[in-house]
Order: C-alpha cells, then structure tokens, then sequence
C-alpha cells in the first residue's frame, strides 16, 4: 500500500523560505506523477505544483518563479522548496501521486501547515 508522508512545514515571516518533504512508501516515486496541492480556510484546493514522471514540471501562476518542484528519486521523496513566502501562501499543503494514465491522483499524503504572517 502506497502512503504519502508530508513534513517540513511551519510558520514564517513573509519574504521567508520553507522546504517540504513528501515521503513515498510501498513502491518506486519513479513510477509516479506527483503534485503539491494547497487549501487554506474557504478556499478550493489548488495544485501549486506538477511533475511528470519524465520530470516535466507546471505550476500555478501564483507561485512561479518561487516555488520548486523537484523529487530525491534515492531518497523516494518529493520536495517542493518555497522562498519569497507572503501571507497568501498560508494553507495547508499536500503531496499526491498518481499513476500513469490515471485520471485522477490516486494517493494523498496528510497535509503539512505552512503559515506565513506580514
């Protein structure tokens, strides 16, 4: 059974940096697409970040140029690096994995906060 693993998150001061992590367990992050979702309070969850499994990578428009998508295929981990952070970045983040021609993310990690204040 795949499970997804999120850590890294925390609170920080606009115009900060975090890292998170997304653990992969029960096979081979290789085999997967993998997304880094975001939902805060009373908003619709929005995917920040894509990559393929050929490393292809999109992201949402509200991030680009500060987030970092990137995967530790060694390591089985997904990171996303997150720099000039602003208060709109709060929410909670998720990691999700989906295999090849799924129309749909198949496995969700739990979440990490990530809170930003000005």
């Amino acid at each position: 059974q795949v499970q997804l693993v999120e850590s890294g998150g925390g609170a920080v001061q606009a115009g900060g940096s975090l890292r998170l992590s997304c653990a992969l367990s029960g096979d081979t992050i290789s085999k997967y697409s993998m997304a880094w979702f975001r939902q805060a309070p009373g908003n619709e969850r929005e995917r920040v970040a894509f990559m393929s499994r050929i490393s292809i990578t999109v992201y949402a428009d509200s991030v680009k140029g500060r987030f970092t998508i990137s995967r530790d295929n060694a390591k089985n981990t997904l990171l996303l690096q997150m720099n000039s952070l602003e208060p709109e970045d709060t929410a909670m983040y998720y990691c999700a994995a989906k295999t090849a021609y799924s129309p749909s993310y198949n496995y969700w990690g739990q979440g990490t906060q990530v809170t930003v204040s000005s």
